[in-house]
């Protein structure tokens, strides 16, 4: 067996960007091809990618949909998308455009019969967004904190066919702190879904020790400043992870 490395790329403007804990205020900008970006991924071995529309995120509608759009042209493999998808217009459109993933986090807490008839109609499509903030849900492009307790919202879609749950403690996100792998592997075990690590990926060490958990739960692992600022080698990762 063997878990999935999905490289990120985080879409501002049109422009690939990390954020620094969520926050849009303090974005770095990595490249203005997003298409581009997919394809070096793509020559370093990745067959899955993580895009996520960030301003999608905070409008709750598709913001950089040409960027989407030129990425699922030039990649040739699984496109995993998130942000601001919360209709059942905009999950049928994105699956028709070639997405491979549909990523849902507010509407998961907002709308739960959305993900649930989505999850039915799109089998193996639907990953449900766990954003954590101090063990809280956090949702609206991390911008608000319900009093939802991650295990809680995991737990409600447990018999309803998500393909995954993705799981980000925000605190870490594209700060290089580090992957909160005792929290994940934690979700891991206390539900029946897949769960998929964000969130603070330094180095190679964090890829080894969540590859160690794959019998607990563990699908894959989402890495993106740590690629972009040199602090993780897509090739070795993927290698690290196929072993796993």
């Amino acid at each position: 067996m063997s878990i999935i490395v999905f490289p990120a790329i985080d879409l501002k403007g049109g422009q690939v960007v990390r954020l620094a804990e969520g926050d849009m205020d303090r974005a770095t900008i990595y490249g203005d091809d997003p298409a581009a970006q997919a394809m070096l991924f793509a020559e370093a071995g990745a067959e899955y990618l993580h895009v996520v529309d960030l301003d999608g995120a905070f409008a709750g509608a598709s913001v950089n949909g040409d960027a989407v759009k030129a990425i699922l042209k030039r990649f040739p493999g699984h496109v995993q998308l998130g942000g601001g998808i919360r209709t059942r217009e905009s999950i049928e459109g994105w699956f028709d455009l070639g997405v491979s993933r549909v990523v849902i986090g507010t509407a998961a807490l907002s709308d739960p019969d959305l993900v649930k008839g989505a999850a039915r109609d799109f089998p193996g499509g639907i990953v449900v967004a766990v954003d954590a903030k101090d063990g809280l849900v956090a949702t609206r492009g991390w911008a608000d904190v319900s009093n939802v307790e991650v295990v809680e919202l995991a737990r409600r879609f447990e018999d309803a066919g998500v393909a995954a749950l993705l799981f980000t403690d925000v605190g870490r996100d594209g700060m290089l702190k580090g992957c909160n792998v005792e929290a994940t592997v934690d979700l891991a075990r206390a539900t029946d879904i897949p769960v998929i690590a964000s969130g603070g990926v330094r180095n190679i060490g964090d890829i080894h020790m969540l590859g160690l958990h794959e019998k607990d739960g563990i699908e894959g692992v989402i890495t993106g400043r740590a690629l972009y600022d040199g602090t993780l080698d897509l090739a070795a990762a993927l290698a690290v992870a196929a072993a796993a």
